[in-house]
């Protein structure tokens, strides 16, 4: 069933109760937001290999799109720094990187991101979230993070560096040792222990002074801005430019148009190399997004539309690429402050799209003389969340496979490109999965003395009969692991000689596939020529529905019990003693 109307705007179920209750929250977070993304925007279109008010395009129409559309009313959408880095790693595998080509494909890769999440969202394909698992998603961006560290230390050191790899950027940075331009490596580091000792010192300090907690918590968010405006002021002041600093230079000042020109200059070659990179960058963005969505709607007690935050994103992304922006995506850090600072629903960002369309009117101008260093440290800043160190660790010790997986996704990705590692974290994630599920938990089981329940003999103090197997099989059967099932039973009856029924407890099976099927037949034949009846137990509906539209059932010997208990006393009875 298609999606109605609401299901596609949101906003018409919330506008018609929209009050000054709500406006209150949402302007004031409108107006934190700003003051955090100014700067981000900027410093993630140059992270793009995009002109530095591209960020200010990227962070207009797709929120007002998102909050037309999107379902949850804290998500900060627009420019974020793995999107950018991504981008930039897919286009610059195509074409040149600063040329006008590499511009319109950039634009173009938002377009194709943007549709393709809109058809996944119009075909309800949000379980692609599933196919990135938490370790493999964790070696990606934490490798992903160390990438975009390496990209933006040419900026900070003033000094050309290559950062396509880890390898790359090894050679480069050995070649240009001592190649650092003095003024421009002071100024980096300069903003840099501004920005630290701001987010670690500042707000103690405002309320040690007597700061009201509302003002030092928008004062503290505010810093960032204030810190990009000092050192404008400076570098104009002592003409930084003219000394070898490299500084952001002449910002277009206006709303962004349209960029349809630029999309249709694009080749067919190009196009075909960015669909996989597309796709990629499509799956990330959504898993990302859900993920941040899902974890503020837990917060508030609200529900999120997964469907309708693919869809949201898709036309955010449509949005980016048709005015001149490359492909955006929801941000934790920006979620944070959308939620602290009180925001009640998506107008949030329709105001914050306001106040950014204001200052790319009247105030780009002022940018000129903004050190791309600046920038650079305000990147470096903004990567805590990125990386994750910790989480290898954490999988080490639980699990040696989802270590394997995340290891060979951070090493592809850091050594190889981005798009690589997220192709291997994809590949990785379903080979982990098939190989789980092909060899599935079969536990043999007896029953605990006193009730009805039986459980697996190697746990737990349990009753057994040398006549009767019986077999937990704790997964659906399908095609990759039938046969592990008739290896497991054909190894039970090698040691118990005197097993005339087997007993198949299909407790947790939620599914037999085809295959699966022909498995299960395969089983009852070579039982049944050993003397060996095979039953079944426990078999959830819809597995018997579809069961009983073949004709399994009818050329079964033994039988299908209800329960498990019911299924050995029964054969109890009809076993004699001296069997």
């Amino acid at each position: 069933m298609p999606p109605r109307l609401p299901d596609w705007f949101p906003i018409l179920r919330w506008s018609g109760g929209y009050g000054r209750q709500h406006a209150a929250g949402d302007v004031t977070a409108a107006a934190v937001v700003t003051l955090l993304l100014i700067p981000q925007s900027l410093a993630y279109a140059l992270l793009a290999g995009m002109p530095a008010v591209t960020g200010l395009y990227a962070s207009m129409l797709p929120l007002v799109v998102y909050a037309l559309m999107g379902s949850s009313p804290v998500l900060g959408t627009g420019p974020a720094a793995l999107r950018s880095i991504m981008s930039l790693a897919a286009v610059g595998g195509v074409v040149a990187t600063g040329s006008a080509d590499f511009i319109a494909a950039s634009l173009l890769l938002a377009v194709l991101v943007g549709a393709m999440l809109l058809v996944m969202g119009l075909l309800r394909m949000g379980f692609i979230a599933g196919f990135l698992s938490a370790p493999v998603l964790s070696g990606f961006v934490t490798a992903s993070g160390l990438l975009i560290v390496m990209s933006q230390l040419p900026h900070l050191l003033g000094t050309p560096l290559r950062s396509e790899n880890l390898w790359v950027f090894v050679q480069s940075l050995w070649w240009q040792r001592g190649e650092m331009h003095g003024l421009t490596g002071a100024v980096g580091l300069a903003a840099l222990l501004c920005l630290w000792a701001s987010r670690r010192f500042l707000q103690r300090l405002l309320r040690r002074l007597g700061f009201p907690h509302g003002a030092a918590d928008l004062l503290v968010k505010a810093t960032p801005l204030l810190i990009l405006v000092g050192f404008i002021a400076i570098a104009q002041t002592r003409d930084w430019a003219n000394q070898g600093v490299a500084v952001v230079g002449t910002v277009p000042q206006g709303l962004p148009g349209l960029a349809l020109g630029n999309l249709l200059g694009v080749s067919a070659s190009t196009l075909q190399a960015l669909l996989l990179p597309a796709l990629l960058i499509a799956m990330l963005t959504f898993v990302e997004q859900i993920s941040i969505a899902q974890t503020f709607a837990a917060r508030r007690r609200e529900r999120v539309d997964i469907d309708a935050e693919m869809r949201a994103m898709g036309a955010a992304n449509l949005a980016a690429g048709l005015t001149g922006a490359h492909a955006v995506g929801a941000s934790f850090s920006r979620s944070a402050v959308l939620h602290d600072a009180g925001a009640r629903t998506p107008a949030a960002g329709l105001l914050t799209a306001v106040l950014l369309g204001i200052t790319a009117l009247f105030f780009t101008p002022w940018l000129h003389h903004l050190p791309l260093a600046v920038l650079a440290a305000t990147i470096l800043m903004a990567l805590g969340s990125l990386l994750d160190f910790g989480s290898f660790g954490r999988t080490w010790r639980y699990s040696r496979a989802d270590f394997a997986a995340q290891a060979l996704t951070f090493a592809v990705t850091l050594l190889v490109d981005l798009v690589s590692g997220l192709m291997v974290g994809v590949i990785a994630s379903l080979a982990l999965h098939i190989w789980r599920s092909s060899r599935p938990h079969i536990a043999v089981v007896g029953n605990v003395p006193g009730t009805e329940h039986y459980r697996n003999v190697l746990r737990h103090e349990v009753l057994t009969h040398p006549h009767i197997l019986g077999l937990r099989v704790d997964e659906s059967l399908f095609f990759a692991n039938a046969r592990y099932l008739e290896d497991r039973i054909g190894a039970e009856l090698t040691t118990r000689p005197d097993v005339h029924h087997v007993v198949l407890q299909c407790t947790a099976v939620n599914e037999i596939d085809a295959s699966a099927l022909e498995s299960l037949r395969s089983i009852h034949q070579r039982l049944q020529e050993v003397g060996v009846q095979l039953h079944l137990s426990e078999v959830k509906g819809p597995v018997m529905d579809r069961l009983k539209r073949s004709d399994f059932l009818d050329q079964l010997s033994g039988r299908v019990f209800l329960t498990h208990h019911q299924a050995v006393q029964s054969l109890l009875e009809e076993t004699p003693p001296n069997a």
